[in-house]
């Protein structure tokens, strides 16, 4: 198995650079829930470190529920590591579409530990730390740039951008962003499901599984149900 590298961040630190940002989402092909973006900002000191126990780390679909958990355990105790999560509410993906409105929340979620716009007055930031506390601290844009999973670049963000295909697989920083979400979006479900029983989102955490789009035909879409999207626009 190929194990994402620290090979570019490294390269990027020689050049000059004093932070790296990854970032990932989760959740896009789901039928219910929102999209979960990661930001992860690492330090060159971040890098200098052996990390044994995250020798492993890898993409969070290649991981078990209790892989990811023990990964993100280790991660938040780095004091060289900053991450902030952003959503994209399902009223936000019908209105915009799934790929804007993931666009929307990754530009924010960078935007927060960039300094590059103030915080938002509606409470997008769902979790901002260093070390497990509160921080706003921020160094100059100039000094960082940004690494996004996927073949395209975040519009409006005045930081430099590397778009990498399959980044979660091949970059750490990605591969860290992508566990983080996944957990924090695992743990959304999860309490869903107390709210809207039935569903089983427990379970399939919002995508389409055979058994989610039975109950969905059962019981009818739910508040969280994306309407936009074919299985529950067609039961409308």
């Amino acid at each position: 198995m190929k194990l994402p590298t620290k090979t570019l961040e490294k390269k990027l630190f020689k050049s000059g650079y004093r932070y790296v940002i990854g970032v990932d989402e989760v959740g896009m092909g789901c039928l219910a829930g929102p999209v979960v973006v990661c930001a992860v900002r690492l330090a060159d000191s971040f890098y200098e470190k052996s990390h044994k126990k995250l020798r492993w780390l890898r993409e969070s679909k290649l991981l078990l529920a209790k892989q990811r958990n023990f990964y993100v355990a280790e991660l938040i105790k780095e004091k060289d590591l900053v991450y902030t999560l952003t959503l994209a509410h399902p009223k936000t993906i019908d209105k915009l579409n799934i790929y804007n409105a993931a666009r929307q929340a990754m530009k924010r979620a960078v935007s927060k530990l960039s300094g590059s716009c103030p915080s938002s007055p509606h409470g997008y930031s769902i979790n901002f730390r260093v070390h497990g506390v509160p921080s706003r601290v921020t160094p100059p844009a100039n000094k960082m740039i940004v690494l996004v999973d996927g073949g395209a670049k975040i519009k409006g963000l005045n930081i430099e951008q590397m778009a990498i295909v399959k980044g979660d697989r091949k970059v750490f920083a990605i591969a860290c962003a992508s566990i983080i979400a996944k957990v924090f979006r695992d743990k959304m479900m999860t309490r869903y499901a107390k709210k809207y029983p039935g569903y089983g989102f427990e379970k399939h955490k919002g995508y389409g599984t055979k058994y989610h789009q039975a109950r969905l035909t059962s019981m009818g879409p739910c508040e969280i149900h994306r309407k936009s999207f074919a299985p529950v626009a067609k039961l409308l």
